[in-house]
């Protein structure tokens, strides 16, 4: 059976998904492993600077706590967290992005590169990777043969602030 709590007026409220028991007004639900969540949230780094939040996408990030679809600090900030609750979060380097790796600065041919722009120090271009998954990457360096491009996470090296907020959780 689904269960799904929700936040909606300041109050929590049951939702039916699916053949979701019912629950007792007084039945509190923690975010636990295995569960799938939303949650509003807004990231800064060190000084302060917005990277991301849920308000910019228009709806609360959704994702099963346990199946590494977020970074390892966000993730583990949200076990025992109930629907309502606020929390602020600061994350190291380790249990952000990790540590920036120079070794992940590549240089490859121009010719392998899309032939209907100049490459730019600062252009982002996407990648497939072998498992056919899309990332970004930044050009760092032109040269007349090459580009070298960096394959680190721009957020590798930077310790992350997060203000969060549970609004669903379904177990």
């Amino acid at each position: 059976m689904l269960v799904c709590i929700n936040w909606v007026d300041n109050m929590a409220a049951k939702t039916k998904k699916s053949d979701a028991k019912k629950l007792d007004a007084k039945e509190v639900l923690a975010v636990k492993k295995g569960d799938t969540v939303k949650v509003h949230y807004t990231g800064t780094l060190e000084d302060g600077t917005v990277f991301d939040s849920s308000e910019s996408h228009g709806t609360p990030l959704e994702f099963q706590i346990g199946a590494n679809q977020v970074i390892p600090g966000f993730e583990n900030a949200m076990v025992g967290m109930k629907v309502g609750e606020e929390k602020d979060v600061k994350l190291s380097v380790a249990d952000a992005y990790g540590e920036y790796n120079p070794q992940m600065v590549r240089k490859v041919p121009k010719a392998q590169l899309p032939k209907d722009q100049e490459p730019k120090v600062g252009m982002i271009l996407m990648v497939g990777l072998p498992n056919g998954m899309q990332v970004p990457v930044k050009i760092v360096a032109v040269d007349a043969e090459s580009v070298s491009i960096d394959l680190n996470h721009p957020l590798a090296g930077k310790a992350l602030n997060f203000k969060i907020k549970v609004v669903e959780i379904c177990a």
